[in-house]
Formats: structure tokens, C-alpha cells, sequence
């Protein structure tokens, strides 16, 4: 495994920094509508929801920017955070929990966040440990495969995706805005991350793309994990390189090709250029899909 596998794998489950200085961290904010907000910073998309009822948080980032993402909500409501919602496990999403929990935020998430959040996680790439999350910090709010908010005026419908991006995602769908977002099983403009070791797969992200084309249509607005604002052909052009660069290695893995041997045809190259220029390179991205493909033959 190379040092620059090591270095992103580090980054989503403990939020080690490597030597980046969180206050220089600008946390931006783009509008969505007129009640929905997505910020940015380091780490996975924020989605914000503001209202007479309060304010509805997705994701949190790392722990050292919580102070700069309560003062970015401050500028848009005075309302204190009444929910926030993990979308998974790593800790570019939910670093801020214990902070936001302890200022009186109901968290939620899948049930598999919380087991994963409450229990040392072991990642066996690199023979590392990651401890277990304070109380304060884990959703005290789980659930298996669906649930809806009500709440700001809108009807938020929350859905699990299996064993994808890890084995605990959720897509968090504004029915009435008609914004979703998709937390880390969309990553615009890149090869997306897929966490092995959490149970994620490339046919899981693959089924969770077709789960969002059945929420989308051309007017939705897309929150993605990382990467800009997005809209239903950018995710259109996503999910088809997905299925075009899982079906390319899955015909070498039947023809008993090993990862190398794979890896020399080139099986994305023609994608590389669009989708291999941001968080994992065409190798560490080929190379994640081939494991979770062989696992399954």
C-alpha cells in the first residue's frame, strides 16, 4: 500500500491532519434554496436546513472547526441546531459530534455509525486503531433502514444505502426543496473513497446511485460528500463511469486476472482524466474496486 493510500485512508477515519492548520480553514457557504445551505470546508459537504423550527444539521467535519461552523449557521439563523445526522462513520463527518452533542443536539444516524462510533474500530491496512467516540458524541437516535423528519416545513426522508460507501450511509432527501444529499456515495468529480474495511463495496455504491436516480430528476439539487454543488447529469455521468469501470474489472477478474495484470490494461483509462485528477488516484481507486469485486467471487 503506498504512502499516499495510507495518508487519505488516515484522513476519513481518525481525522489526522497531517500537518494542516485548521485555522486557516475557511468555512464556505453556498445557498441551495432559500432554507438550505450546504457549507464547505475541510473534510465532507454540510448540509443545512434553517427554520422556525430550528436548525437541522448533516455532518459536522473535523472537531477543531466546530467553532467555525456554528459561526457560518449563526450568519444564516439564530436558531440553536436541533438535529444533526451522520451520514456514516469517518471523521471528516463527524469530529463536530461532540461538541454539537454537548450543546444539546439530538444526533442521528445508522445504527451500524453507532456501533461503529462506540467501539474501537480496528483498520487492518495498516495495522492501526481507532477508539471509541465519548457518549456525547455517538446518535443516541439509530435505525435500521429508513425514517422522516418533519420539520422546518419540510418532510426529510432519511435512507439507508448497505454496505457502500461503508456498511452505515444514509441519503438525506428534502422532498419538498428536492435537494438530497448524498454524504460520501457521491463524490463530484472523483473517484469516490470506498472503505473496504467498513463492509463498503463498489456494487454497494453502485446500488446506492440507482437508489438516488429514483429520488433525482433534472430540477433536484445534489449535496455530494466532496466535490462542488451538483445537479442530476453531473450524478448521471458519475454513476455511469461507476458501472462502466466495475464491469471492465469484473470481466478481469473472471478471466483470472490478477490486480497487477489488471492494473496493466487499464481498464480506466479512459475515465482518468475527468476522474482521477482529485482524491484517489486511478491505482488506489482500481485497486479498491478489484478487492471488493475478488471478495465476492
Amino acid at each position: 500500500m503506498n504512502k499516499i493510500y495510507v495518508c487519505v485512508f488516515l484522513i476519513l477515519l481518525v481525522g489526522v491532519s497531517f500537518g494542516q492548520d485548521f485555522d486557516k480553514v475557511e468555512i464556505k457557504t453556498h445557498k441551495v434554496t432559500d432554507s438550505i445551505y450546504m457549507l464547505e470546508g475541510s473534510g465532507g459537504n454540510i448540509g443545512v436546513c434553517i427554520g422556525e423550527d430550528g436548525v437541522f444539521l448533516i455532518d459536522d467535519q473535523y472537531a477543531p472547526l466546530t467553532e467555525k461552523i456554528r459561526s457560518a449557521i449563526a450568519k444564516l439563523t439564530d436558531q440553536p441546531i436541533k438535529f444533526l445526522i451522520n451520514t456514516h462513520w469517518h471523521f471528516d463527518h463527524v469530529g463536530g459530534n461532540e461538541k454539537i452533542g454537548e450543546a444539546g443536539a439530538v444526533i442521528v444516524a445508522h445504527e451500524n455509525v453507532r456501533k461503529r462510533m462506540s467501539t474501537e474500530q480496528v483498520v487492518k491496512a495498516f495495522n492501526r486503531t481507532v477508539p471509541p467516540s465519548p457518549k456525547v458524541a455517538l446518535p443516541v437516535i439509530t435505525f435500521t433502514r429508513d425514517l422522516k423528519f418533519h420539520f422546518n416545513g419540510e418532510e426529510i426522508h432519511v435512507t439507508h444505502a448497505a454496505q457502500a460507501h461503508t456498511d452505515g450511509d444514509a441519503i438525506i432527501y428534502f422532498k419538498n426543496a428536492n435537494v438530497v444529499h448524498t454524504g460520501d456515495l457521491y463524490f463530484n468529480g472523483m473517484y469516490p473513497f470506498i472503505d473496504a474495511g467498513s463492509a463498503g463495496s463498489v456494487d454497494g455504491i453502485i446500488a446506492a446511485t440507482d437508489q438516488l436516480h429514483k429520488l433525482i430528476n433534472k430540477q433536484t439539487k445534489i449535496i455530494p460528500g466532496h466535490g462542488p454543488l451538483s445537479d442530476a447529469a453531473a450524478f448521471q455521468s458519475y454513476s455511469a463511469m461507476l458501472k462502466k469501470i466495475r464491469d471492465r474489472v469484473k470481466e478481469h477478474i473472471t478471466a483470472g486476472r490478477s490486480l497487477e495484470e489488471t492494473m496493466a490494461m487499464k481498464p480506466s483509462e479512459d475515465f482518468d482524466t475527468k476522474w482521477g485528477q482529485g482524491f484517489m488516484s486511478p491505482e488506489q481507486f482500481l485497486s479498491i474496486v478489484y478487492q471488493t469485486l475478488a471478495q465476492k467471487k
